[in-house]
């Protein structure tokens, strides 16, 4: 079991979170919810603290108030097998409200942001040929969503 626990920072949400991330990944599950008592900074029974797992790395996910919202300085990243996982994990990640980044990342309804990689991106993007790279890392930054073809295809020299 891992010993660090990232800790996630919401606004009232960290509940509905957790929910979302556990239903998005397989073997995920909540481990323990701690609640807010009465004068606490949110109404009693909100969740102060859920304690979750995704593949096995544990996440705690904490209710603090306003004073910290997301950026894209810390992501979570996501390696995928194939091109129909990083659909399925794009897609529910940027529904209801997530909104799509550049070159692979993603904000959630929540605001963290995200990472959706193919398996086989670190070796396009360390080519031997650098002007091979280079033609893979210009097709990857004209991309939201990634797709490991196109950039294939680029670094060959194709159009797709």
């Amino acid at each position: 079991m891992s010993h660090i626990a990232p800790c996630l920072w919401f606004d009232g949400q960290a509940e509905a979170a957790a929910d979302f991330y556990v239903s998005v990944f397989p073997d995920a599950a909540i481990d323990k919810i701690s609640r807010y008592g009465a004068g606490a900074p949110f109404p009693p029974g909100t969740a102060l603290m859920v304690e979750f797992r995704l593949f096995g790395q544990r996440f705690q996910a904490l209710n603090g108030g306003p004073q910290f919202p997301f950026t894209e300085a810390i992501s979570l990243s996501i390696p995928c097998k194939d091109a129909a996982e990083v659909d399925r994990y794009w897609d529910t990640l940027v529904a209801d409200g997530g909104q799509e980044g550049r070159c692979g990342w993603l904000k959630d309804r929540f605001g963290v942001s995200w990472q959706v990689v193919p398996d086989g991106l670190g070796e396009l993007m360390s080519d031997p040929d650098p002007t091979r790279a280079g033609r893979a890392m210009q097709a990857m930054m004209t991309m939201k969503k990634l797709d490991l073809a196109a950039m294939r295809a680029a670094m060959e020299g194709k159009t797709q």
